[in-house]
C-alpha cells in the first residue's frame, strides 16, 4: 500500500494556473503509474491524467477536456507527481485526487484500477 498526500489546491480566477503536488510513500513509487482524477459536486469521479511508470518512458494520457491545458509529470527521486493546470475554466472546479495504480508496470485510466488514493484537494475556478 502507498500513502498519498495532495497539496496545491485553491481559488483562482478563470484563465489562471495552479500546480497540484502529490507526495507518495510506502512502496516503490517509480514502478507504478500515477493518475489524477477529479470529482465535481453531484458527479462521479472522472479521469484527468495519467503518467506511466518510470520504465514506461513516463508516457502521459489526458482526458479530452484538459488536453493542451494540463500537464502531468513525476519526479521519482522525490516520490512526487504533479499536475500543472493552465487556462483554468469554471468547469474545472472540483476536488482533485491523486491515485496510484494497483498493478506495477500497467497504465490505465479507470478509477477502479487505482488502489491508493489521496485525501483530495479542492480547486475552485471563479468566472
Amino acid at each position: 500500500q502507498v500513502q498519498l498526500v495532495e497539496s496545491g489546491g485553491g481559488l483562482v480566477q478563470a484563465g489562471g494556473s495552479l500546480r497540484l503536488s502529490c507526495a507518495a510513500s510506502g512502496r516503490t513509487f517509480s514502478s507504478y503509474a500515477m493518475g489524477w482524477f477529479r470529482q465535481a459536486p453531484g458527479k462521479e469521479r472522472a479521469f484527468v491524467a495519467v503518467i506511466s511508470w518510470r520504465g514506461g518512458g513516463g508516457n502521459t494520457y489526458y482526458a479530452d477536456s484538459v488536453k493542451g491545458r494540463f500537464t502531468i509529470s513525476r519526479d521519482n527521486a522525490k516520490n512526487t507527481v504533479y499536475l500543472q493546470m493552465n487556462s483554468l475554466k469554471p468547469e474545472d472546479t472540483a476536488v482533485y485526487y491523486c491515485a496510484a495504480h494497483r498493478t506495477p508496470y500497467y497504465s490505465t485510466t479507470h478509477p477502479g484500477d487505482f488502489g491508493s488514493w489521496g485525501q483530495g484537494t479542492q480547486v475552485t475556478v471563479s468566472s
